[in-house]
C-alpha cells in the first residue's frame, strides 16, 4: 500500500454526509493517497468510512484512531474486515486508548491499564470468530503511541504508529523503536495564518481538551513541557510547538523535520481560523504537490 508522504489528517464531523464526500473527491483529485479520520464524540468511524470508501475511487481512509474502549475486539475485527474487503487496499486501521474522559465521561467505561487493554486487546482481534467473505489482504494496522511501552508493542504488533502533538524528537525516538520498514505517521496541526492572535486563538481552541487529558499532559511533559505550560489556556510556547501557524514555509518546515525525523508519511491536520468545524482546504491545495 503507497501512502504518500502527506496524508490529509479532517475532522469530517461539522459537513453533512453530502458534504463530506464532495470534500473527499476534492481531497483525491488534490493527489492525497490517504485521508485519516478521528474518533471522538460524533460519528462512527466505520460507518462513516464504509459511505466515503463507496464515494470516492483511489482514495484510503484510515482511522485516526478507532477508540479499542467503544468495541470488543470482534467488533474491531468485523468492521475492518467488512471494510478491507469492500475496498481492496483502500482501509487502514488505526486503533488506540483515547482519553479517560472520553472513555469514562462520554462512555461509561472504566479507563484501567490503557497499554495492559491494548496488549491484551490485539490478539483478542486477530482471533476473532469472522464467518463471512475476508478481504484478500488482512488492513495495515497502525497503533496510537505515545509512550514507550506502547510504541515497543507498536514494533512488535503493528504496522506502525500514528501519533499526535509529537516533536521530531520523538518521532526519531519512534523510528528507532519500530525500527527501519515500520510506518511512522506524526500528525502536524496547521494553521495557514500570519496574524498570530488570530492563530493562537484558534490553536488554544484545539488545544484546550487535549492539554487537560492525563495521557496527553505525560507526552508534554515527557517533551520538555512543565505543567505551567498547561495553565491560563495554555502558553506561547505550547501553542507554538504543538500548532504550527503562519505561513507555508513553516508548515513545510515543521513537515520537513518530521520526515528528516524518520516520518514516511506525516498526518497533515489542516485548522480553520474562519470556520473551525471545518478543515482549512487552502493548507491541502498548498501541500498537495507534496503529497507523492
Amino acid at each position: 500500500m503507497d501512502i504518500g508522504k502527506i496524508g490529509a489528517f479532517c475532522f469530517l464531523d461539522g459537513m453533512p454526509a453530502e458534504e463530506s464526500a464532495a470534500f473527499c473527491r476534492r481531497v483525491e483529485r488534490m493527489g492525497y493517497k490517504v485521508l485519516w479520520a478521528p474518533e471522538a464524540w460524533g460519528r462512527d468511524p466505520f460507518a462513516q468510512g464504509g459511505y466515503l470508501l463507496a464515494k470516492t475511487d483511489r482514495l484510503i481512509y484510515a482511522t485516526g484512531i478507532a477508540n479499542i474502549w467503544a468495541r470488543d475486539p470482534v467488533a474491531m475485527a468485523a468492521s475492518a474486515k467488512t471494510l478491507a474487503e469492500a475496498a481492496e487496499g483502500r482501509f487502514i486501521l488505526g486503533i488506540g486508548v483515547s482519553h479517560r474522559s472520553l472513555v469514562e465521561e462520554v462512555r461509561s467505561h472504566k479507563y484501567t491499564k490503557p497499554y495492559s487493554y491494548m496488549k491484551d486487546y490485539i490478539p483478542q482481534m486477530r482471533s476473532a470468530l469472522y464467518r463471512s467473505v475476508t478481504p484478500k489482504t488482512e488492513p495495515p494496522l497502525v497503533i496510537a503511541a505515545l509512550h514507550p511501552k506502547m510504541l515497543a508493542l507498536a514494533a512488535s504488533e503493528a504496522r506502525g504508529t500514528h501519533t499526535a502533538f509529537c516533536l521530531p524528537e520523538h518521532t526519531k525516538r519512534a523510528r528507532e523503536v519500530l525500527g527501519p520498514d515500520a510506518w511512522v505517521c506524526p500528525s502536524v496541526m496547521s494553521i495557514l495564518e500570519r496574524d498570530a492572535t488570530k492563530a493562537r486563538t484558534r490553536a488554544r481552541q484545539q488545544l484546550s481538551f487535549y492539554a487537560n487529558q492525563e495521557n496527553y499532559q505525560r507526552i508534554f511533559l515527557a517533551q520538555g513541557f512543565s505543567r505551567a505550560d498547561f495553565a491560563n489556556g495554555c502558553s506561547d510556547h505550547l501553542v507554538d510547538s504543538f500548532i504550527t501557524w503562519g505561513s507555508e514555509e513553516r508548515i513545510r518546515e515543521r513537515i520537513d523535520a518530521h520526515l528528516a525525523a524518520g516520518a514516511n508519511h506525516v498526518c497533515l491536520m489542516p485548522l480553520s481560523c474562519d470556520k473551525p468545524e471545518l478543515p482549512d482546504e487552502r493548507t491541502l491545495e498548498a501541500f498537495a504537490h507534496s503529497v507523492v
